[in-house]
């Protein structure tokens, strides 16, 4: 079965406990949870990861790259937090794995900080979503669903 990987990356661990206005009451493992659910009623495995570290990410994207080049993984669904705006050594780490990404944020970023409104990761992602609270991963794994599917309808 293949696998969809969903990254989050720092202060994510925190879920439920910070800025509760902002990102919810839903904890991590919470996340975890709805995402098990909906790659399930999808049919893929899910791989759900946390780290604080950047290159523990960009380490994951690059065997995300090498796994979805042997049919393992559909893409990454990825949460980068504060990473998002300030990391050029993510945005080539998508690039260069070459893996299908869809960037995720639980709130709208658009509408609030303006620093929050750069992203290094849009330009290399097949889509973006944000705004939909935790609610946005299930949907974010939906599209992956459907992107993963025009890509193998492509090869065939």
């Amino acid at each position: 079965m293949k696998k969809i990987l969903i990254l989050n990356g720092p202060n994510l661990n925190l879920l439920g406990r910070r800025e509760p206005g902002v990102y919810g009451s839903q904890t991590l493992d919470d996340v975890k949870q709805l995402c098990a659910v909906a790659c399930a009623a999808h049919g893929y495995a899910l791989d759900f990861r946390q780290s604080n570290h950047e290159g523990v990410l960009i380490d994951w994207i690059h065997e995300a790259g090498a796994a979805q080049a042997v049919g393992d993984v559909a893409g990454v669904i990825f949460n980068a937090g504060a990473y998002t705006h300030t990391s050029i050594a993510l945005h080539d780490a998508v690039k260069g794995a070459a893996v299908r990404l869809i960037e995720l944020h639980i709130s709208n970023v658009h509408a609030r900080e303006e620093f929050r409104q750069h992203s290094y990761l849009s330009p290399v992602a097949q889509g973006v979503m944000f705004g939909f609270g935790t609610h946005g991963y299930p949907l974010a794994i939906a599209a992956m669903a459907v992107l993963h599917e025009q890509a193998e309808a492509t090869i065939k």
